[in-house]
């Protein structure tokens, strides 16, 4: 039994077994970058080389491949695959256990930056059926107790593995040959006793007939706390992260409206006098005006003072930070078995079972009315005299634009129209409903946060399993056949409670008295938004909230057929045979997703918008050949000289009616120069493809949830630019909502956007270089550099949200006359109410972002590994095994450049290493490294993990980019970092 004591916040391990099994792997916690060495394959056992369909592992040795070993697994305690990855430089944060809201119920890899859509993640160099419309695999499936390394392989696979390893792969590759039983259980919690972690797994293995066959089961637990922001005081407040000052949602309590005329001062009175005078014309008949004295505007969105029972436009932001948490609530069952037999001496049968299910909670701030356009009636028993007041004196005179005494243009009202006089808003306040004479309703958006009914819990429960069956043999002494088919399908399944109906909140607005709605349906209870917290009963919780539930089916049929060896033939000039693979490959990919009424409906408040139905499909035929030429070998200067090239074709059929179809070709080659034996040089290029998966494909056009922290169209400075005026009201922004329109609440506008059943595959060239140094004066020491350049093509991207308001607006924000009739501004559409980007998706559409082969993506940069392992017999009075283990990596990003639309000159050309923004959706640090110390003594470790990750700085806005050198002529945000690629 091996003991680790790790720097973890507090952990307890214990594992006990006995157990015997043989796999190439790396030498304990040390990540290297070689291929795994022959020397099992001598004693009858299969290698798994990833990047590579050739048998022979030692001439697959030009990409850079990061190895993570078990033992390194074991000192780190991790407890799921993605903590794992976590560590590695050059991997990314995407979705998680550390994700909260936006985390559908998985856990992605994201190499170097591009998506998780552009890596592949495989077993023992299988894929394995995804969990995701994105065709991306969820890594809580991975069986973790049976892992023996994790290999991550930078640049195009495309060539091995198929199209979607535009960024490369990460393998996780199997204990073969296990034999025994081996159990483990460990227990983790934090500092301050929250976040308990605990995973449990039992392995069982047994060689039989003679060692002819082998057979292994696992079995796992896992189960993890939440662990709430609330709970620390670093997090317990919403700190805007751009600004750095406090924030929060604009969605709160009390309510916020829109539609009602500012008070003067503290009374309760309305004011009733327009903001301008007209005081005469120009030359040219342009009016001019001033503004008048204790004149106001109609203005935008206020909150209720449940004192006074007025609004004004102070706003207490909700503060949602306590209801988030920091790590999910998770559990998980697996179950994995693998067998394999020898029926004679040139056929072997194999098989691999997974199965898994799993369990994450999302937690999130409460639900409510979200900016939706609601009705009241002004004999809503609820509703306070004074906001009522507000209501009626809501002005509707007509806006005149005109030009101030500098002959600067502005515009704004210069009369008073209110939209009930006082007699009809008095006689309104006693109708007794909907026939009475006297009976008006206005209609305004409503703001208010459903405290009372707690949290937004969404439940997503995964099944999956995964079945392989092969047979594999030899044709000759030194060559292979591998024949395997497998079939996979992943359900998830969604329910979520806590959320509001929208149309429950306007149901229940609509009220004659405190005890019946106007329409009684569904039991309807009248609700009171105009008090304080704690005005929502619980009776009226129950009726304006729902659960809801969404299903996601995704399956995944294979068959591949490879014959790998070589011939016995030789370069003149070496001894190893040239190595060479052919083969075929199908794959058929499905997808449907199902939704309930309210989610189809998108009338779940706070839901992100409608989920539609959905039903994809695509499949794909594919030849596949590589070589290897060893050139020199054992000569001066040329211990090792060889060269390797492969190729793939592939046909596909998109399951549309239209069936549209697309072939494409990808290849590779590179090679490696070992002068003596203690350095080597090595290089790759590599040209991938990825094919649009179903989600881009087949998803609907809906209106979903963005990020968006300024409107060009908020505040002050439409009054003051008469095309900016023009262009907000184009995009459907009423006039008099023109100076007080606001920036969308909590950051967060709105977007429609769907899939493209056109679209084709994305194309990518990676290329990357490098020296393997293994001096033999320093035994046990390793070190590795390599270089990685990869740039996309044709790649499927969105706009932007700041491409598409520049292609508007311009950058800076100063439209042309022409920009209010342009494609690029009228297709953007704003709240018919309050002229906002966000609110109720069934009328605010927002921005409209195309999905489209036009984008562009380059990253490169460099990766270094170090390693060093040397006993320390001056410590063997301690034990008799006394060892030093210490490994270093590290990447270098010199960019990570995005441009959505490749040939447009209004689309930035964006560089996002060490920043954030909106826009910048991948956090990628320039420079991050970890570092492991360890002891050895005997069978205790003693490991010290030291990891660093580089400052990251915010984008920044318009005014930053001028001062950092932007030009409207290159639109190119940051080029003191650009290069051409």
């Amino acid at each position: 039994m091996r003991t680790s004591l790790c720097a973890t916040t507090a952990v307890l391990a214990l594992s006990t077994g006995l157990s015997t099994g043989a796999s190439a792997q790396a030498s304990a916690g040390a990540p290297v970058a070689t291929a795994p060495d022959a020397a099992a394959a001598e004693e009858g056992q299969t290698i798994v080389v990833t990047g590579s369909l050739l048998s022979n592992p030692n001439l697959a040795q030009t990409q850079p491949v990061n190895v993570t070993t078990a033992e390194t697994i074991n000192l780190r305690q991790n407890n799921v695959a993605e903590e794992v990855l976590r560590d590695i430089p050059g991997i990314v944060p995407n979705v998680g256990s550390a994700v909260n809201n936006g985390n559908g119920g998985a856990s992605n890899v994201d190499l170097r930056g591009l998506g998780s859509n552009r890596n592949l993640v495989l077993i023992d160099g299988n894929r394995v059926v995804p969990g995701s419309l994105a065709g991306v695999f969820d890594l809580n499936n991975i069986p973790l107790a049976l892992v023996e390394r994790v290999d991550a392989l930078t640049g195009g696979a495309s060539t091995t593995y198929g199209a979607d390893a535009i960024a490369g792969v990460v393998n996780f590759v199997t204990k073969t040959n296990f034999s025994g039983l081996e159990a483990s259980i460990g227990e983790q919690i934090t500092e301050r006793g929250d976040g308990n972690y605990l995973r449990a797994d039992v392995t069982i293995g047994a060689n039989f007939d003679d060692g002819r066959g082998n057979a292994v089961f696992s079995i796992g637990y896992q189960e993890s706390d939440p662990v709430y922001q609330g709970d620390r005081n670093f997090s317990r407040d919403s700190i805007d992260s751009f600004s750095g000052t406090l924030g929060g949602s604009g969605t709160s309590v009390p309510s916020r409206f829109s539609g009602t005329r500012p008070r003067i001062g503290a009374t309760a009175a309305p004011n009733t006098t327009p903001q301008y005078t007209q005081t005469g014309v120009t030359a040219n008949d342009t009016p001019v005006l001033t503004l008048t004295p204790g004149g106001a505007a109609n203005g935008g969105v206020r909150q209720i003072d449940p004192v006074t029972g007025g609004t004004s436009t102070a706003t207490a932001f909700f503060n949602f930070n306590p209801y988030n948490v920091f790590q999910t609530p998770f559990k998980r069952y697996n179950m994995y078995g693998a067998a394999n037999y020898q029926v004679s001496d040139a056929i072997e049968i194999y098989t691999r079972g997974l199965f898994s299910k799993n369990n994450v909670k999302t937690i999130i701030a409460p639900s409510g009315a979200f900016g939706t356009a609601d009705i009241i009636n002004l004999n809503n028993p609820y509703l306070p005299a004074t906001l009522r007041n507000q209501f009626c004196a809501f002005n509707t005179a007509p806006n005149v634009s005109g030009v101030d005494a500098e002959g600067n243009a502005v515009s704004g009202q210069t009369a008073y129209t209110p939209r009930f006089t006082a007699a009809e808003c008095a006689a309104a306040a006693t109708a007794t409903g909907p026939t009475d004479p006297s009976y008006r309703t206005v209609t305004v958006t409503l703001n208010r946060r459903l405290v009372e009914g707690g949290p937004r819990i969404s439940d997503f429960g995964t099944t999956l399993f995964d079945y392989r069956l092969g047979l594999k043999g030899a044709i000759t002494s030194t060559i292979n056949w591998d024949v395997s088919g497998a079939y996979g399908e992943s359900e998830n399944r969604q329910r979520i409670q806590g959320f509001s109906l929208n149309s429950r909140f306007q149901q229940a607005l609509l009220a004659n008295n405190t005890t019946t709605c106007q329409n009684t349906a569904n039991f309807c209870v009248p609700v009171n938004v105009f008090g304080p917290q704690g005005s929502i009963t619980p009776a009226m919780q129950a009726f304006l909230t729902s659960e809801s539930s969404t299903s996601l089916v995704t399956t995944l049929a294979q068959a591949r057929a490879v014959i790998n060896g070589d011939f016995g033939v030789t370069s003149p000039f070496a001894e190893d045979a040239i190595n060479f693979a052919f083969g075929g490959e199908y794959r058929k990919y499905t997808a449907q997703a199902r939704s309930d009424a309210l989610s189809k409906s998108g009338d779940l408040g706070g839901a992100g918008g409608a989920t539609p139905d959905i039903d994809g499909s695509y499949d794909v035929y594919e030849a596949i050949g590589e070589l290897a030429i060893p050139l020199v070998q054992d000569k001066p200067f040329f211990d090792n000289l060889s060269v390797e090239a492969g190729v793939r074709y592939s046909h596909y059929t998109v399951g549309a009616p239209t069936k549209p179809k697309f072939n494409t070709t990808t290849y590779k080659f590179g090679g490696s120069w070992q002068p003596v034996r203690d350095i080597k040089f090595r290089g790759n290029f590599s040209h991938a493809v990825r094919a649009p998966n179903i989600g881009e494909l087949f998803t609907p056009v809906t209106t979903v949830l963005t990020s968006l922290g300024s409107d060009p169209c908020a505040g002050l400075a439409p009054t003051t630019n008469a095309n900016l005026r023009a262009v907000c009201i184009a995009q459907g922004a009423p006039a008099g909502t023109i100076g007080s329109i606001t920036n969308p609440t909590a950051g967060q506008a709105n977007i429609t956007t769907g899939g493209n059943p056109l679209l084709k595959p994305e194309k990518s060239d990676s290329y990357s270089f490098g020296v393997v140094f293994q001096p033999t004066f320093l035994s046990g020491f390793s070190a590795t550099v390599d270089y990685f350049h990869i740039k996309v093509k044709d790649a499927i991207t969105t706009p932007t949200n700041a491409d598409l308001l520049a292609a508007c607006f311009g950058a800076p924000v100063n439209p042309t006359a022409a920009a209010a009739t342009s494609t690029p501004c009228t297709q953007i559409r704003r709240n018919p109410l309050t002229g906002t980007l966000d609110g109720d998706p069934a009328i605010t559409r927002g921005l409209f972002g195309a999905l489209t082969n036009q984008g562009k993506l380059l990253t490169d940069g460099i990766d270094v590994a170090l390693n060093y392992r040397t006993p320390l017999p001056f410590m063997d009075f301690l034990s008799q095994d006394t060892k030093l283990s210490l490994s270093f990596v590290g990447n270098y990003t010199f960019s990570t450049k995005f441009k959505a639309i490749s040939n447009s000159a209004s689309s930035y050309d964006r560089d996002c290493v060490g920043l954030y923004s909106t826009n910048c959706g991948n956090v990628q640090p320039k420079f991050q490294w970890t570092q492991r110390t360890t002891l050895t003594f005997g069978d205790v470790d003693v490991s010290l993990q030291w990891r660093h990750i580089d400052r990251l700085r915010y984008e920044g806005t318009e005014s930053d980019f001028i001062a950092r050198g932007f030009t409207l002529a290159n639109h190119c945000l940051f080029p003191y970092g650009a290069r051409q690629g």
